[in-house]
């Protein structure tokens, strides 16, 4: 059992959950837990640890547009009701900034649910 694994503090969950939000190995923070973009690597490169068996299936999407939507709804509440931007304006910028933030934080999610599943020491 890993060093980590075997403390159930608060802290080292936090850890865990944290690393693989980082895209790191929630067991011992040195491997990457994706590769290529989304892919799960079948075991950690640097303690060996399997994580190719944990199914994240349909959480880091709902997830991530669960975060992102709570990002974006009160900006455009916001800017509809103290400024006035042209309609085309911001036809451009609310969708750019949705596809950005939601590339940017979908691995994120992936390594966060994946860290969450090897935690509770899920089967695949």
């Amino acid at each position: 059992m890993s060093p980590v694994a075997a403390t159930d503090s608060f802290g080292a969950k936090a850890l865990m959950l944290w690393r693989g939000a980082m895209g790191r190995c929630p067991n011992c923070g040195e491997g990457q837990v994706l590769h290529r973009y989304l892919k799960i690597v079948p075991n950690c490169s640097a303690c060996g640890e399997p994580l190719g068996h944990l199914p994240a299936d349909d959480m880091p999407p709902w997830l991530t547009i669960l975060i992102v939507g709570h990002i974006l709804f009160p900006n455009v509440w916001y800017f509809e009701r103290a400024y006035n931007v042209p309609v085309w304006m911001e036809m451009v910028l609310w969708p750019t900034l949705g596809l950005v933030l939601t590339l940017l934080l979908l691995p994120r999610c992936k390594g966060f649910v994946v860290a969450l599943l090897w935690m509770l020491r899920q089967k695949g």
